[in-house]
């Protein structure tokens, strides 16, 4: 009997892995960044970052009176982070939904510093916003030669723009084409050998890819960043989970969740790990959690069935 359910177990986890369905509306941030005497500050560039949504980044530049726009963000949790060349970043998480209105408009003030891409002055902040949404619709909708063909041309007049190669990444992972994909991530790198996006984003191309060991390597290097993010442990659990490292996985997933209790994605993934052990009690328990935290996430409709099926 328990050798039965243990194989009903697994054979829900591949149903419930393959199942989750792609949210099809998508959402618009928009906002503006200041200096802090109020000032707009033009050609800051606003970059948000969503590992679980397709594709996970989009960039934003901000025009002659420090408005942004990002529009085509997939419903959840977006790490925004906003720079400008002779200013300190600011950032933060923003939850985003596609229904209900438009979301409320963002304020970021940056105090004086020296991070932030340099060399911005003299460029059309409003020429290079429309190439970006452009680019970023060409990306969107599947002409992947033609986004990476556009990101390019951006870099090459304003090469300090080196994030524009999560988007060439990106582009290139849509086409297969791994060994290009972690070309562009490695460009980040080499200007910025911290950048934790480049590390998760190189860490899940070699996954895509099948060189499982690879990318336990990039991410587990970014895992011993002391500031290492949420996004950094769940994917190091992908990793872990799909190398058969049950315990490694749910470690890195709980990790996930001591930095953000309130995400849904890790406690999932808990509950599919608890599953496999045949511990359907300690299932049923995260599941329940899916649905409190993210009641309306397509990871809570997963949950739903999945406690049905467990209570059966």
């Amino acid at each position: 009997m328990r050798e039965r359910l243990k194989l009903t177990a697994v054979a829900l986890i591949v149903l419930l892995l393959g199942a989750i369905p792609a949210v099809a509306q998508t959402g618009r941030l928009g906002g503006v960044v200041k200096d802090e005497k109020g000032e707009p500050i033009k050609g800051a560039t606003v970059v948000a970052e969503n590992p679980g949504a397709s594709p996970p980044s989009f960039t934003a530049t901000t025009d002659d009176k420090g408005r942004f726009s990002i529009i085509g963000l997939r419903a959840g949790n977006w790490k925004l982070t906003a720079s400008a060349p002779g200013f300190t970043p600011s950032g933060g998480q923003v939850n985003v939904r596609t229904i209900g209105g438009a979301m409320p408009p963002l304020t970021f003030t940056l105090a004086a510093g020296a991070a932030g891409p340099a060399g911005m002055a003299g460029v059309n902040t409003k020429e290079l916003q429309a190439e970006l949404e452009a680019a970023d619709a060409k990306l969107s909708g599947g002409d992947y030669d033609g986004a990476i063909a556009a990101y390019n041309a951006m870099l090459a007049k304003t090469p300090q723009l080196t994030l524009l190669n999560l988007q060439i990444g990106r582009a290139y992972r849509m086409k297969k084409d791994y060994d290009s994909a972690l070309g562009a991530y490695k460009k980040i790198l080499e200007g910025d050998p911290n950048n934790e996006r480049a590390k998760i984003e190189l860490g899940m191309t070699n996954l895509e890819k099948g060189d499982l060991n690879a990318a336990d390597a990039a991410l587990s290097e970014a895992a011993q960043g002391t500031s290492a993010s949420r996004e950094v442990f769940y994917n190091l659990g992908e990793v872990k989970f799909a190398k058969g490292e049950t315990e490694p996985a749910m470690a890195a997933y709980q990790r996930a969740i001591d930095i953000d209790p309130n995400w849904a994605k890790p406690y999932f993934k808990l509950g599919l790990g608890k599953l496999q052990k045949a511990d359907t009690a300690g299932a049923i328990q995260m599941m329940e959690k899916v649905i409190a935290t993210e009641p309306n996430s397509p990871e809570a409709a997963q949950a739903k069935a999945l406690i049905e099926q467990l209570k059966k």
